[in-house]
């Protein structure tokens, strides 16, 4: 099982949008040095959505290539299309991921049911390890706990990144499910509580800016140790704030720019981060010490 802090990874971009393959790899080697315990690549803060199928693949094939197993990879390959995540999810196995992570569709608001049968259908098609993703907030659907646990039943569905931020879920989910199936926090403010009350690890925006912060915390709350994880998640909070100030990566990548890690890349529809928000994010890097 991985455990810790999982880095939803930005994806670098020159100005014209252009792929920045130096800038991945500055990245990459960045989470591998800050102590980060595997690459997210291609979710949703990986612009996933902007992609070209081919780009998508290339990306979790050069992050695969260039960590050459130091850490996994974990291929974001969720669509609204069964038939679309089975293609991603067959091409990232291809392509040597670890694992993959598969969001809940969005827009055509699914129901459970089909829930339970998009799910299932993306695991029989592919033998590769499968994380569950649920993220409301941006699916305009929510996967409940009793659907989470009948897929936890599968062989290849080895966990649930859980973005809802609602904490009471986590015991019946702890209950019910495997001793094996990792459960996973998709929300930075929210982790620490999570990973104390059992969860596994943070699939986190914040350990783009804050790496090794972010992984001192999980680590130390793994470790039952309360009162030192509590004061590395003090330093982050500003910074957890203010990377979802418009809509993520905006924040991230502009914060990842200040730092000198990317270039001013972005697609469209999202644009660079609004000049009224800098001295907000700025403050909150500085606060953070990063």
């Amino acid at each position: 099982m991985i455990t810790g802090s999982i880095v939803a990874l930005v994806t670098p971009m020159q100005p014209d949008g252009r792929l920045d393959w130096e800038g991945l790899a500055r990245l990459l080697d960045l989470h591998i040095e800050a102590g980060t315990s595997a690459i997210g690549a291609v979710g949703t803060t990986g612009e996933s959505a902007t992609l070209s199928v081919p780009e998508h693949c290339e990306v979790i094939r050069y992050c695969v290539d260039y960590v050459k197993g130091r850490i996994p990879v974990i291929a974001g390959t969720g669509a609204n299309s069964t038939r679309e995540a089975i293609e991603l999810t067959a091409a990232a196995a291809d392509n040597g991921a670890d694992a993959c992570l598969l969001v809940t569709p969005y827009y055509n608001r699914p129901t459970q049911r089909g829930l339970l049968q998009h799910f299932s259908a993306v695991a029989a098609a592919v033998d590769v390890p499968q994380i569950l993703y649920n993220v409301p907030g941006r699916t305009a659907v929510d996967m409940h706990n009793d659907v989470v646990v009948a897929l936890s039943a599968l062989d290849n569905v080895i966990g649930l990144k859980d973005a809802t931020g609602d904490l009471e879920r986590l015991p019946d989910l702890k209950a019910r499910c495997p001793a094996d199936f990792a459960l996973y926090s998709g929300d930075d403010p929210t982790a620490l509580e999570f990973i104390l009350g059992g969860g596994h690890g943070n699939i986190s925006v914040t350990a783009n800016v804050a790496p090794k912060i972010v992984a001192d915390l999980c680590r130390l709350a793994l470790a039952g140790d309360r009162e030192s994880a509590a004061a590395e998640d003090a330093r982050l909070a500003a910074l957890n704030a203010a990377l979802f100030l418009e809509a993520n990566p905006i924040p991230v990548k502009w914060a990842l720019q200040q730092r000198g890690l990317i270039q001013s890349g972005i697609r469209l529809p999202l644009t660079e981060l609004d000049a009224q928000y800098h001295p907000q994010v700025l403050a909150a890097m500085e606060s953070a010490g990063v």
